[in-house]
C-alpha cells in the first residue's frame, strides 16, 4: 500500500503504557474493522515499563514519529527507471517525447544517481557545438552509431569506441580528399569505390558508407588490413551526417556536479522554499539507502496529501507530536479534559471519564464484535494497570475494574502480580539519567497566559522513590530552563503507600502549592498523602490556585 494511504495511530510525547498500548490495540481495531491501513506510532521513546510489557507479550514496538507535516514521501512523485549514461542522446529525446518529461535520471549499476540531463542540455549539443571533433571526445561507442543511424556493422569492433579523428564528408573527388583527411578520422561517403578506398588508404578510422550502398568484398579486406570500421546505413549523406551527433553518449553532457536532490524523508516545507529558488523543473528523489526513486516538480506539491491521524489519550496541542496543524486529524480517543486542539473538519472524538484510554478501546472492541487476541488483551490490561495504579487511582472506576477482570482472562495473567513486575520494571531507574528519568511521563498544561509542566515517575517502595529523588533535584532547574515555561513540577509516587512527594522549580510554584493544596508554608519539600493521579489530582487542584491568582 502507498505510503499516502496510511493513517497513523499515536499517542502523546513521553508517551506511558497507556498511550503506547492503546495506539497499538486501536490501529489494529481499525484494520480489522475497515481493511484500511492503520499503523500505530509513537512520539518519544519507550519507558523501561512499557518494555516490560511489549516483551511479555512479544509485541514490538511503534516506530518512531517524531514530526506530522507533510513529506516528499506523501505526495504522488513521478516514479521513473534511471538511464543509463552511455546511451545516445538520441535515445535520450526519444525517452523524453515517450515519456513527456523534460529531465532524464542517470544512474550506474547501483541504481545511485550520478546525474541529469534535460531537453535544454540536448538541444545545447546540438545547436552550440561546431567542433568536428567532438564525436570522440565524447568518447561514442559504436553502438550508438549502429543505433542512431539504423546502420550495420560491415567491418569492425560494435562495442569499441571512437577515440581520435573528426567527422567529415567525403564529397570531394579522391585527389582532393587526400588533402584533408587525417589519421583516425570518420568519413561520410556513398558509394563511389575510389573513395572508399582513399579514406581506409588515409588511415581512416572509420568510414560510413550511405544510402544502404553495397560494399565490396576488396574494401572489406584492406579495411581490416588496416584495422578501419565500416558501417552502412541507409541515410543519405546530409541525413547521416545531421544523425551522427545525436549518437553521443549522454555522460559527455550531463550535469554531474551541484545537483539538489531531496529525501522521501524530507518536509515540503523545507524544500519548496529551496525549489522555488531554482530554475530546474524536476528535482531527483532519494530513498533512506540513497538509491533513485523518483522525480518530484513544483507542480507536484500542489497535490500534497497530509498526513492522516487518529490520536489517543491526549487531545492536547502541547502534548502532541510536533506538525500537528498541517496534518489531518480524523479520530480522538481519550479520558482527559477536554484540551486545546482544533481542527479544520469534524472528527469522531470519544471522551469518556474513565481511568484509562485503553478502557474505552476494549469496549470500541466490544462493540465492534471483535474478537481480542491474548496479546492485545494483554496490552489493553497492562495500560488499565499501569493508568489506574492498580486500582489506586482516583481517576480508577468500576467499569476499568471490569475491563481488567476480563482482559486478564484471555491474557493469562494474574493482574496484581503482573502489574507489581511491571511497576517494579518501571522503577528499575538506577541505570538512568536525570533527562531519561524527567521524560519518562512529562507533559505541559496552561492556564490562561501561565504555563507549566508536570512529570511523574512511580515506585513500589520509599528506598527507590529517595535515591531517584536526589538526582533529579539538580536536574529540575535545567529542564525549566529548556521549556520556557513559568513553572515546573515532578511527581514521584509511591503506589503501595498511595502518597506523592512533588518536586518543583519556577515562579511562585511553591504558592501555587501551598494554595491549592492548602500547605503550611514551613517546609521545602511538599508531600501529598492519598494524592497519586496527575490527572485527577494534581491538575485540577493547580488549575483552580492559578486561576483563583488571576
Amino acid at each position: 500500500m502507498e505510503e499516502n494511504d496510511v493513517i497513523y495511530v499515536l499517542g502523546h510525547r513521553n508517551p506511558d503504557t497507556d498511550s503506547i498500548c492503546s495506539a497499538i490495540a486501536y490501529a489494529n481495531l481499525k484494520k480489522i474493522i475497515t481493511h484500511k491501513d492503520y499503523r500505530p506510532r509513537r512520539a518519544g521513546q519507550v519507558s523501561q515499563e512499557t518494555r516490560f510489557v511489549l516483551k511479555h507479550f512479544h509485541v514490538n514496538a511503534p516506530s518512531y514519529l517524531p514530526d506530522v507535516r507533510t513529506q516528499v514521501k506523501d505526495v504522488e512523485i513521478r516514479k521513473v527507471k534511471g538511464v543509463s549514461k552511455n546511451i545516445s542522446m538520441k535515445k535520450a529525446w526519444e525517452l523524453m517525447t515517450r515519456d513527456n518529461v523534460v529531465t532524464l535520471p542517470i544512474v550506474n549499476n547501483g541504481n545511485e544517481l550520478i546525474g541529469l540531463i534535460t531537453i535544454s542540455d540536448i538541444a545545447k549539443s546540438y545547436m552550440d557545438i561546431y567542433d568536428s571533433k567532438i564525436i570522440s571526445k565524447a568518447k561514442t561507442p559504436y553502438l550508438n552509431i549502429l543505433e542512431t543511424l539504423e546502420g550495420q556493422m560491415i567491418v569492425g569492433d560494435e562495442n569499441a569506441c571512437l577515440e581520435n579523428g573528426k567527422v567529415l564528408i567525403a564529397a570531394a573527388n579522391p585527389d582532393l580528399m587526400e588533402s584533408y583527411i587525417e589519421m583516425d578520422d570518420i568519413v561520410i561517403l556513398g558509394n563511389r569505390y575510389e573513395s572508399q578506398l582513399c579514406a581506409i588508404e588515409m588511415n581512416a578510422k572509420c568510414i560510413i558508407v550511405c544510402d544502404g550502398a553495397k560494399v565490396s568484398f576488396t574494401i572489406q579486406k584492406l579495411a581490416e588490413n588496416k584495422g578501419c570500421t565500416i558501417i552502412k546505413t541507409k541515410y543519405d549523406t546530409y541525413t547521416a551526417a545531421r544523425l551522427i551527433n545525436q549518437s553521443m553518449p549522454i555522460r559527455f553532457f550531463m550535469r554531474d556536479s551541484g545537483l539538489i536532490t531531496f529525501t522521501e524523508d524530507a518536509f515540503i516545507d523545507d524544500i519548496r522554499d529551496i525549489m522555488a529558488k531554482k530554475r530546474h523543473r524536476d528535482f531527483p528523489i532519494l530513498d533512506k539507502n540513497g538509491k533513485f526513486s523518483g522525480m518530484i516538480s513544483r507542480r507536484n506539491l500542489l497535490d500534497a496529501k497530509k498526513k492522516q491521524l487518529v490520536l489517543v489519550d491526549h487531545n492536547e496541542k502541547s502534548q502532541a507530536v510536533d506538525g500537528l496543524d498541517e496534518a489531518e486529524i480524523l479520530e480522538i480517543i481519550d479520558h482527559h479534559r477536554i484540551g486545546s486542539i482544533e481542527t479544520l473538519s469534524p472528527v469522531f472524538f470519544r471522551n469518556q471519564p474513565l481511568g484509562c484510554t485503553a478502557t474505552i478501546i476494549y469496549q470500541m472492541y466490544q462493540e465492534s464484535h471483535v474478537e481480542i487476541s491474548k496479546q492485545m488483551a494483554g496490552l489493553l490490561c497492562s495500560a488499565i494497570l499501569s493508568d489506574t495504579l492498580i486500582f489506586r487511582s482516583p481517576t480508577c472506576t468500576e467499569i476499568d475494574k471490569a475491563a481488567v477482570e476480563e482482559l486478564a482472562k484471555i491474557a493469562e495473567i494474574q493482574p496484581v502480580e503482573f502489574a507489581k513486575q511491571m511497576f517494579m520494571a518501571g522503577s528499575n531507574l538506577k541505570n538512568k539519567s536525570p533527562e531519561e528519568i524527567f521524560y519518562q511521563d512529562f507533559k505541559k498544561f496552561s492556564a490562561g497566559d501561565i504555563s507549566f509542566g508536570v512529570g511523574q515517575i512511580n515506585f513500589m517502595s520509599s528506598e527507590e522513590l529517595e535515591s531517584v529523588k536526589q538526582k533529579m533535584l539538580p536536574y529540575l532547574e535545567k529542564a525549566f530552563k529548556e521549556h520556557g515555561v513559568d513553572m515546573i513540577f515532578f511527581m514521584l509516587t509511591n503506589i503501595m503507600e498511595e502518597s506523592t512527594e512533588l518536586l518543583y522549580c519556577g515562579n511562585n510554584a511553591k504558592e501555587v502549592l501551598e494554595n491549592a493544596f492548602h500547605l503550611p508554608e514551613k517546609e521545602d519539600h511538599i508531600f501529598l498523602k492519598g494524592v497519586v493521579s496527575r490527572k485527577k489530582q494534581l491538575i485540577p487542584a493547580l488549575m483552580g490556585a492559578l486561576q483563583s491568582d488571576v
